[in-house]
């Protein structure tokens, strides 16, 4: 194997987050392991999204990531090819004793997602496209609940509220990224939703924001239901806020701000997301305190 990340998937890839990581809010304490399950993550997005690899060598690539966790689930962080991901994610395992599975199913949806893509799939339901984010999404608030001494056998209330906020998460990404996703054959929108609202999927095989016209009425009022079903979803987990402690408890509250922050810009924006993908930045930080404060 080389000694080097998979060119199509470079260490210092910037990226955008709608929410903290591993800020000064998180306790001290975790924040290490908490930045080894993100750069895990990541990284491992990174192999399923960027660059221009193959579907094959981006699959055979996550494979070989899944052997290096299980290796890393044994104590074993020395990954010829990614051994700072590794390194510390062994250590965190180790002192925090992190379960594999959730790490390991954050690879089965990124193999999943390369699949999709590569067969120009779309999700026929919003009960597919949740399956989906109990995969990619779910696992890494549930790593958190572990590190905050929370189990599920325990605290499935605080299992399933945190579930509700990461789908949430992962829908608003979604809907604010659609005109990036979609000239990329990512399709998210639910083949029944569309259905519904009279949108064909074939009006987005050839997508491109800057050629296309001013998106059909009907494309916009599905992004609007679909924006409604991420801020009721978002909700619902949203008094999770007050059962975690302390510093988590409050990194928390800004998470959730900074989710229903992007929904609401995409209102603001008339739900077309088609053409721009809003994003929040410095200039949003005083009113996502305010708000965190009132939760």
């Amino acid at each position: 194997m080389p000694s080097t990340p998979p060119t199509h998937a470079p260490a210092d890839i910037g990226h955008y987050e709608n929410f903290p990581v591993a800020s000064w809010l998180c306790p001290p304490h975790l924040r290490a392991p908490i930045a080894a399950i993100y750069h895990y993550a990541r990284t491992a997005d990174d192999i399923a999204d960027e660059g221009d690899a193959p579907p094959e060598q981006r699959l055979a690539d996550l494979a070989a990531y899944r052997q290096d966790l299980a290796a890393a689930a044994q104590g074993d962080g020395a990954s010829a090819r990614w051994p700072h991901i590794f390194g510390p994610l062994a250590h965190a395992i180790a002192q925090f004793s992190l379960p594999e599975a959730p790490l390991a199913d954050l690879l089965s949806a990124f193999a999943q997602d390369t699949a999709y893509t590569q067969g120009g799939r779309w999700y026929a339901s919003r009960a597919e496209l949740l399956a989906y984010c109990a995969r990619s999404a779910n696992p890494v608030g549930r790593l958190l609940l572990h590190l905050y001494g929370l189990r599920p056998e325990s605290d499935a209330a605080v299992y399933a509220q945190s579930d509700a906020i990461c789908s949430a998460l992962q829908l608003i990404n979604f809907w604010q990224d659609l005109s990036v996703d979609l000239p990329r054959g990512r399709y998210y929108l639910p083949l029944a939703d569309c259905a519904a609202h009279g949108v064909q999927p074939d009006d987005f095989k050839h997508f491109r924001p800057l050629a296309q016209a001013a998106p059909a009425p009907a494309a916009i009022k599905l992004v609007e239901t679909e924006v409604q079903w991420a801020r009721q979803l978002m909700l619902q987990g949203a008094p999770l806020v007050h059962r975690l402690p302390g510093r988590a408890g409050w990194e928390l509250r800004l998470v959730v701000q900074g989710g229903l922050a992007i929904l609401d810009k995409i209102a603001a924006q008339g739900f077309d997301t088609f053409s721009q993908r809003p994003t929040v930045g410095k200039a949003d930080a005083p009113r996502l305190l305010w708000r965190a404060v009132w939760m």
